[in-house]
C-alpha cells in the first residue's frame, strides 16, 4: 500500500477540486447564516439602546501618504518577487543535482529552468495588486508562451512544437490550470486555501482505503469477500472512499482548529498562505517527476519552500513602524454587492498596507474579509457567539481586534458582527476608535435611516480626521449633507463617483490619507 507518484497526483488533483468546491459551499451558507443572525428578534432594539464607553486611542495616527502606499506596495511585491527567484533558482539546482549527479551543474542550464518555474509569482502579484481575472490568466498566457520561446531558443536539438507544449504543458500547465481553481474565483481565493490541507489529508485516506480493500481482498480475506459479494465492486469501492472520512473526522476538526488558532496568533496570513499553496503545486510536479527515478529523495524538492518563511520573517524583524498606523473606518449599504466588492478591491485592499480597517460585518464582504479564524469557526458551529448582543459586549470586541502587521507587511480587517439590535452602538465605538472614514452613499435617499445615522455619528465624533463620502448621480445630496450639519468644515470630501475608473480609484485612496498634501493630486473634490 505505498503512494505511487500516479496516486498522490490524484489526491493532490481531488483535494484542490474539492476546496474550491467546499469554498463555494462554505461561503454561500455563510452568508446565509449571517443574514439570520443579523436579523435581531422583535423588540430588543429599544432595549439595548445604551451608550458605550468611547474608546479614544491615545496616541495620534503616524503621517502617511500615498506615496507611502505606493512604496509599501512596490515593497511588498519585490520581495514576492525576489523570494519566487529563490525559491526558482534552489529547486532547479535541487533539480539538477538529483536528476544528473554525476554531471556539473551548469549556470545557465539551472538560469533556464528556473525561468520556467517562476510562474507562482504572477498570482502573487495579481493578488497584491489586485488584477483582475482575465489580466491573470493573460499574465500566466504570456509567461507560457516565453518559456516556450526560451526552451525553444536554448534547446541543443530544437525539439518539435508539440513535444515542446506537452512537455510544458506537464511541467507548467497542469499546476498553473489547479492554481488558476484556487485564484480565479473570489471564494476560492478567500477560502479553499485554507481548507487544501484538510482535503489532501480527507483524499489521502480515501487512497489508502481503496488500497486496504483491494489488499485484503487480494489476500483472501472472508470479510473483505463477503462485502465486496454481497454490496457489488462499485459499491464496495465507493465505501471504502467514503467511510475513512468518517474516521478522520474528528481528527480533522482538531487540524482546523489549529490552523484558525495559528492564524489568530499571527503565524500565517492568507497571501502567505496562497503563496505558499501556489508554490507547493509547482514543486510537487517537479518531485513527482524526479521520485519516478530517484524515489524517497524527490521529498527534497520541497525544500525551497522553506524561503518563504525564512525571508518573511527577516523582513518582519528590520521592519519599524514610523508609528500607530492609521484606523480606516468602511461604511457602506449591504444592497450594492457589486461595486462595494469592486470599491474593496482597489481601495481598502491597497489602504491594508498603509494600516488597519474596521468594519461591521456583512454578506456583501464575504468573500473577501473571511479568514481562517472565521472559516473554522463557522464550520465549528460557533459564528453565532461572535455577534454583539449586548452593548456591553462591543468593549471586549472591540478589544480583541488585531491591529498589528502580518509578516508580509500588511494589516488585516476586522469586523464587528452585530445585528439590528446593537448596530448603532457598535458603530458609535467603531467611529471613536478609528482615524479615517470612507462612506459609500452611492444611490443615498432620504429614508435611509441607516446611512443618516451613520453620517451624524461623523459628523460629531470627536476626533475623527476625515470622512470621505462617495455619491453618484442618484445620491440625495441635500438629505446628506443635512444629516452632516454641524462638522467641521474640511471634514468631510465629497467625491463625485457616478463614473469610477483608475484615476477616480486613485483619487479616492489619496483622499483618504491626512496629514501630507495628497488631495493636491486629487482630481474632483467637492468639500
Amino acid at each position: 500500500m505505498q503512494f505511487v507518484p500516479a496516486k498522490i497526483a490524484l489526491v493532490f488533483v481531488v483535494a484542490v477540486a474539492l476546496s474550491c468546491l467546499a469554498a463555494w459551499w462554505t461561503a454561500s451558507r455563510y452568508r446565509v447564516a449571517m443574514r439570520r443572525l443579523m436579523s435581531a428578534p422583535t423588540g430588543v432594539a429599544g432595549r439595548l439602546a445604551a451608550p458605550v464607553p468611547a474608546d479614544v486611542p491615545a496616541l495620534p495616527p503616524a503621517s502617511l501618504s500615498l506615496a507611502d502606499n505606493r512604496r509599501a506596495g512596490l515593497r511588498l511585491s519585490l520581495v514576492l518577487i525576489a523570494v519566487s527567484c529563490l525559491i526558482a533558482l534552489t529547486s532547479a539546482t535541487l533539480w539538477f543535482a538529483l536528476a544528473f549527479p554525476d554531471q556539473p551543474i551548469a549556470p545557465k542550464r539551472v538560469a533556464v529552468w528556473a525561468l520556467v518555474q517562476l510562474w507562482p509569482a504572477i498570482p502573487a502579484l495579481g493578488l497584491v495588486r489586485r488584477w483582475r481575472n482575465l489580466q491573470t490568466l493573460a499574465a500566466l498566457a504570456g509567461w507560457y508562451l516565453l518559456c516556450f520561446g526560451v526552451l525553444l531558443w536554448r534547446s541543443v536539438e530544437p525539439p518539435s512544437v508539440a513535444q515542446l507544449m506537452g512537455f510544458l504543458g506537464g511541467n507548467i500547465g497542469v499546476p498553473m490550470v489547479l492554481v488558476a481553481l484556487l485564484c480565479l474565483s473570489d471564494a476560492a481565493r478567500a477560502v479553499a486555501p485554507w481548507l487544501l490541507l484538510p482535503f489532501i489529508a480527507l483524499a489521502s485516506t480515501s487512497v489508502l482505503g481503496v488500497d486496504l480493500l483491494g489488499a485484503l481482498v487480494a489476500h483472501g480475506s472472508r470479510w473483505a469477500s463477503w462485502g465486496v459479494g454481497r454490496l457489488g465492486a462499485t459499491a464496495s469501492i465507493a465505501l471504502s472512499v467514503v467511510l475513512p472520512w468518517l474516521l478522520a473526522w474528528w481528527p480533522l476538526r482538531l487540524l482546523g482548529r489549529a490552523i484558525g488558532h495559528a492564524y489568530a496568533r499571527k503565524w500565517l496570513s492568507e497571501l502567505l498562505v496562497l503563496f505558499t499553496a501556489v508554490w507547493a503545486i509547482s514543486l510537487l510536479i517537479q518531485a513527482l517527476s524526479m521520485s519516478l527515478d530517484r524515489g524517497t529523495v524527490a521529498v527534497a524538492m520541497f525544500l525551497p519552500l522553506l524561503w518563504i518563511p525564512l525571508v518573511f520573517t527577516i523582513g518582519q524583524r528590520l521592519r519599524s513602524e514610523p508609528g500607530r498606523p492609521p484606523t480606516l473606518l468602511v461604511l457602506r449599504g449591504f444592497h450594492r454587492d457589486a461595486q462595494v466588492q469592486d470599491l474593496f478591491d482597489h481601495v481598502v485592499d491597497r489602504w491594508r498596507l498603509s494600516g488597519n480597517t474596521v468594519l461591521i460585518a456583512g454578506t456583501d464582504l464575504a468573500d473577501r474579509t473571511l479568514d481562517a479564524d472565521d472559516i473554522y469557526t463557522f464550520l465549528d458551529g460557533g459564528l453565532a457567539a461572535r455577534f454583539i448582543q449586548t452593548p456591553a459586549d462591543v468593549a471586549p470586541r472591540l478589544a480583541a481586534f488585531d491591529m498589528a502587521r502580518d509578516a508580509d507587511g500588511r494589516f488585516r480587517v476586522n469586523e464587528c458582527y452585530c445585528n439590528d439590535a446593537t448596530w448603532q452602538q457598535t458603530l458609535n465605538a467603531l467611529v471613536e476608535r478609528s482615524d479615517v472614514a470612507l462612506m459609500d452613499l452611492r444611490s443615498f435617499q432620504a429614508h435611509n435611516a441607516g446611512c443618516r445615522y451613520e453620517l451624524g455619528a461623523l459628523a460629531s465624533a470627536s476626533h475623527i480626521a476625515r470622512v470621505v463620502v462617495l455619491t453618484d448621480g442618484e445620491t440625495d445630496r441635500a438629505a446628506a449633507r443635512s444629516a452632516t450639519a454641524g462638522a467641521p468644515a474640511d471634514r468631510f470630501v465629497w467625491l463625485d463617483t457616478s463614473v469610477i475608473d483608475s484615476t477616480k480609484r486613485r483619487d479616492v485612496l489619496a483622499s483618504l490619507f491626512v496629514g501630507r498634501d495628497d488631495t493636491a493630486h486629487v482630481g474632483v473634490v467637492q468639500r
